[in-house]
């Protein structure tokens, strides 16, 4: 006769316990690679299981699964944030985009393996930049920026913004392959339920983030991605952050404040935008605070592109075309691919190494806790690598080019089709 608790769940738990394979029995861990709000990123090699065998390196991406409230820690579940990022990379293939190996369940977290990446552009700014301004060279420079943009045409075409792009969050490997990842803040919106914003009131970090969403935009479309890329190009060509704001908190009430210091940045170098090129300026929440709070602003972007040595007219052309006010006027991933400048000499490479005569160190890891299973998230929480400003938000709507529609064979894109079609 079965027993009492045939009936209930606890003998399937019972079996799938016992075949699940730990993390710590699969991997090595080497040591954390940065701390955030969503927990812990460990570096890690697969275990040899024989002398003969190759052993690959891995970025675990362990989320935390409770919060600490006066000492006391509650168990919370999992974060909408890995339910996205887990549903979304399961899907995406692309050469540009951070590869999920697999996902681990165990003792109430979640492992998410991606490949891992020496580099990220944070850290290859800082090198060009201390002790003394080193350029990044124009092949280099080009090489980049364009694996960013075939990434992210990519994640555009299959309807997916990605809503947090930074240097921080775009990797190098070795071989010299750009990869974008991070895609916790990453929504589809092509058939929203509701407003992006009633799902995430603030999404960007708010150095890279569009003046739309500054401006209180309930609807937004995937130029707030274009406009974050033409800050890391403008970062990438002046070693320095262009629109350095500081940030205004939410407050006890969850309002979303107006970001005064940061929109002031931004009217300092791209001038103050006029209803005759922005003919929709006037409809978001926050114009009244741009007309009464600011003084009118000339356009100074030619002379701060010449202040920092650019001299590349094309190159500059792009930039302005990124960093277009109004977002419907604003140039898109796949047209930004196929833009004058990564035309001409020096041309773009699959690999941003080659050709040049830097040796860039790699990512450092924290060896002081490696204890991947007990390793403790909360005490690290502010030890986040690439802290350069803090995340912030908005949301997509509709798409109206074409280029941009669902692709179901984009998996199989990568830059040497790109360079077939060309």
């Amino acid at each position: 006769m079965a027993g009492s608790n045939f009936f209930t769940i606890d003998p399937y738990k019972t079996r799938r316990d016992s075949t699940r394979i730990s993390v710590t029995q699969k991997y090595d861990i080497l040591g954390y690679i940065a701390a955030g709000t969503y927990g812990k990123v460990y570096k890690a090699k697969t275990k040899n299981k024989s002398p003969t065998q190759q052993q690959h390196l891995f970025a675990i991406k362990k989320f935390k699964s409770d919060s600490k409230d006066n000492e006391v820690i509650h168990y919370t579940g999992i974060s909408q944030s890995a339910i996205r990022e887990i549903s979304l990379c399961r899907e995406l293939n692309n050469r540009n985009i951070t590869k999920l190996s697999e996902i681990i369940l165990e003792r109430k977290c979640i492992y998410m393996v991606f490949e891992f990446a020496e580099h990220d552009l944070l850290q290859i700014i800082h090198f060009h930049s201390h002790p003394n301004l080193k350029p990044i060279p124009e092949q280099t420079l080009k090489s980049i920026m364009f694996q960013i943009l075939n990434g992210v045409n990519y994640l555009h075409q299959n309807w997916v913004l990605h809503r947090d792009l930074k240097p921080a969050n775009i990797m190098v490997t070795a071989e010299g392959v750009v990869k974008i990842g991070d895609l916790g803040l990453a929504r589809r919106f092509n058939n929203p339920l509701q407003s992006l914003y009633a799902g995430d009131k603030v999404v960007v970090t708010i150095w890279y983030r569009a003046p739309e969403l500054l401006l209180g935009a309930r609807h937004y479309t995937p130029a707030i991605d274009l406009w974050s890329i033409g800050c890391i190009l403008a970062e990438l060509l002046s070693l320095r952050p262009m629109f350095k704001g500081e940030e205004a908190k939410i407050d006890n009430k969850k309002q979303v404040p107006f970001q005064e210091n940061q929109m002031l940045k931004i009217l300092e170098i791209l001038g103050t935008p006029s209803l005759s090129k922005w003919t929709n300026l006037a409809d978001y929440p926050e114009y009244s605070n741009l007309v009464s709070r600011f003084s009118k602003f000339p356009n100074n972007l030619q002379a701060w592109y010449h202040s920092i040595g650019g001299n590349n007219k094309n190159c500059f052309k792009l930039l302005g075309s990124l960093l277009e006010y109004d977002p419907s006027k604003r140039v898109n991933a796949f047209d930004a691919m196929d833009h004058q400048w990564f035309k001409e000499l020096p041309r773009y490479c699959e690999n941003i190494f080659e050709g040049s005569k830097f040796t860039y160190p790699v990512r450092k890891i924290q060896k002081d806790d490696n204890d991947i299973l007990t390793g403790n998230v909360i005490s690290n929480i502010n030890n986040s690598v690439g802290n350069n400003g803090t995340t912030g938000n908005n949301t997509g709507s509709n798409n109206n080019n074409t280029k941009r529609g669902y692709n179901n064979n984009l998996g199989k894109e990568d830059l040497r089709s790109r360079k077939k079609q060309r």
